[in-house]
């Protein structure tokens, strides 16, 4: 979760004045503070790009209309924030994310013009090399090496023990934030913008040692709304087979396998769950140490019971995907959830529902 203090949490389960701001920075070097009525951030850990949002305003010579209108906004960026207003006047605004416009549209005489952006990744994403492209070294040093091609003054922060990765080529056309997912997978870690833009490298916080850093409590004085509950089987693994075979560097292939060898655990390989592996290949895997370490850390995620949530609360603008919350029902059952998605509305009036749906459940004591 994105750094608050312990008043601003509390402040959301009270009634409060939501504060919300969007600048817009031109490509010439201006900074607007976008008047706008409503709109939305969606995060969604599931997409390529994580963050997306629409914004709705009431002016209409927002919409490019010249020449110079244009070269204003292609390429302009958006900063999104949502918080609270205190009772003595001040406020706490939270990021909701840094985005490339990419379009504006609307009524061209009376609005509303609606912004839409796509999180920063989106500007990697696009940018196809036109020769091929090799990384090497490690997969922090590759995934900023990428990055930093298409964004020279990108940040990029990394969470995990870094470890070597063999030579990769991207043909022509390639889509290198693609890449750069499957050189983190290397290291069983994912890659995204945070709120405040920031490219990080990190794996998944684990839902059973991680401490929960939101209550959703139906409760008097509590944020929860209503919510419910699902359970399948479908998608869960108790084996990983990692395999890498690097010809670029004549590496002989690799592999390994890992299952969940727990006894007492109801994916256990070879028990009633039966054995259900999955199957990873990469050309950065070029030992077997390697293959084991993307095995182990791909099993912990693949035998996770495939449970989930979809619940409607008071909005929290500093959650994260990958956050584990604690939920309280209403008959007093309690679990552990783990955010997988979620829309922060920007209604100026307060508005707007919360949704958050997760991606792993547990009972909670």
């Amino acid at each position: 979760m994105y750094p608050v203090s312990d008043r601003f949490l509390a402040r959301l389960a009270e009634s409060h004045q939501v504060a919300t701001q969007v600048q817009l920075f031109l490509t010439d070097g201006r900074v607007v503070d976008l008047a706008h009525t409503g709109g939305n951030v969606t995060v969604d850990r599931a997409q390529a790009i994580r963050r997306t949002c629409s914004i709705t305003g009431a002016d209409p010579t927002l919409i490019p209309r010249t020449p110079a209108d244009q070269l204003a906004t292609y390429g302009a960026r958006m900063r999104v924030a949502r918080g609270v207003t205190y009772g003595d006047g001040t406020q706490e605004l939270v990021p909701c994310g840094l985005f490339r416009l990419d379009s504006v549209d609307g009524d061209i005489s009376e609005g509303p013009v609606t912004l839409a952006g796509k999180a920063l990744e989106v500007i990697v994403q696009d940018d196809k090399p036109t020769s091929a492209y090799t990384v090497t070294g490690t997969v922090v040093s590759a995934i900023t090496a990428i990055i930093q091609r298409s964004i020279p003054d990108a940040a990029v922060v990394s969470a995990i023990v870094d470890q070597a990765i063999g030579r990769t080529t991207y043909d022509v056309e390639a889509d290198l934030w693609a890449g750069c997912q499957d050189i983190a997978a290397a290291a069983g870690a994912e890659v995204y913008t945070t709120a405040d833009g920031t490219f990080t490298i990190a794996t998944l916080p684990d839902l059973l040692t991680t401490d929960p850093v939101w209550a959703v409590e139906a409760v008097e004085g509590g944020v929860y709304i209503s919510g419910n509950r699902a359970m399948t089987s479908e998608s869960v693994y108790n084996g990983v087979l990692a395999r890498g075979e690097n010809t670029a560097d004549n590496i002989p292939p690799v592999s390994y396998l890992a299952t969940d060898n727990d006894a007492g655990s109801p994916t256990y390989w070879g028990g009633p769950f039966g054995r259900r592996p999955m199957f990873y290949s990469s050309s950065t895997l070029t030992t077997t140490s390697a293959c084991m370490q993307a095995a182990t850390l791909k099993l912990a995620q693949a035998k996770a019971p495939n449970a989930s949530g979809d619940f409607s609360a008071l909005p929290n603008p500093a959650l994260e995907p990958g956050d584990v919350i604690r939920v309280a029902h209403p008959d007093g059952t309690r679990e552990l959830h783990q955010v997988a998605s979620f829309s922060v509305p920007l209604d100026v009036s307060g508005g707007g529902e919360f949704a958050i749906t997760t991606i792993a459940a547990k009972e909670d004591s």
